[in-house]
């Protein structure tokens, strides 16, 4: 296993403005970036290379990435993939990986999330698997479980509104509310995932939402609001996160604690954000 400085990591994709600023956090950790990024067929023909601050990153497309994926295996021993693609991409992009046997780690979102945990379980392969990758968002989703956990049903009765924006690019429902959502629902509540308000719109972001106008092509902003039947009573949750940083920081720390699961040969194979959480492995 390569010492922590020189261990490889490979982005996907590097156009995305995730992907950038996650390579762009791997290069300010003084970490190794591997010099290619899969992308999209279109984006490999009309841009061919990218530069993250300064370093050049090839671009290839799906149809040569298993011959380019064979190389980098023999390049680069170690190699650990970061995913920030597109949510209709994570099935196949996770079941490619699982069957190279190439450790990653899935900070994009969507998808069917049980058939990628299947795939990756059934080839054995290590992985963090994550909606949400901001370092404080996971405490307190954490936090959320733990009392979802240890007081189910304390909310019972209580009614809830859900409503989350980001920018306009992003098309599904955030996971990280979902995630919330679950917790809320173990609390009693009788809410839907398909009652989350999704803002995109910029007038309902700036006037409703309170979303900075230079944060409008990258935040995170979300309300958990709660109300007893008789309206005596009411709770409010809320996170609002403008950039990316948070989360691209938060996907080193994943990737770093993905290397030192492999090892140290853990028998558990497949992690989320909590795990890393857990191991103190935020920096």
């Amino acid at each position: 296993m390569a010492a922590a400085d020189s261990q490889p990591y490979m982005v996907n994709a590097c156009t995305g403005k995730m992907g950038h600023a996650t390579a762009e956090a791997i290069l300010n950790a003084g970490l190794q970036l591997v010099p290619y990024s899969f992308t999209g067929e279109s984006e490999a023909v009309a841009v061919q290379s990218v530069g993250i601050s300064g370093f050049p990153v090839e671009l290839i497309g799906p149809v040569k990435r298993q011959e380019a994926m064979d190389r980098m295996k023999a390049e680069y021993p170690g190699l650990i993939i970061i995913d920030y693609t597109l949510p209709s991409a994570v099935n196949d992009n996770g079941a490619f990986y699982a069957k190279n046997q190439v450790p990653f780690v899935m900070g994009t979102t969507g998808g069917d999330r049980e058939k990628l945990m299947q795939d990756v379980q059934a080839a054995g392969v290590y992985a963090v698997i994550a909606p949400q990758m901001g370092k404080q968002v996971v405490a307190f989703q954490a936090m959320m479980e733990m009392m979802a956990d240890q007081f189910p049903g304390a909310f019972s009765g209580y009614n809830l509104e859900v409503t989350e924006s980001h920018q306009s690019s992003k098309a599904d429902t955030s996971g990280t509310a979902k995630a919330v959502v679950s917790s809320f629902q173990k609390l009693g509540l009788k809410f839907k995932e398909s009652q989350i308000r999704k803002v995109r719109d910029k007038q309902s972001q700036l006037d409703k939402m309170h979303v900075p106008e230079n944060a409008l092509s990258g935040h995170a902003f979300h309300t958990y609001h709660l109300t007893s039947p008789d309206g005596s009573v009411a709770f409010e949750f809320q996170h609002n996160v403008c950039g990316r940083r948070i989360y691209a920081e938060g996907t080193v720390d994943a990737a770093l604690f993905l290397a030192r699961q492999i090892q140290d040969d853990n028998p558990k194979k497949v992690f989320n954000m909590v795990d890393v959480l857990r191991a103190g492995a935020m920096r």
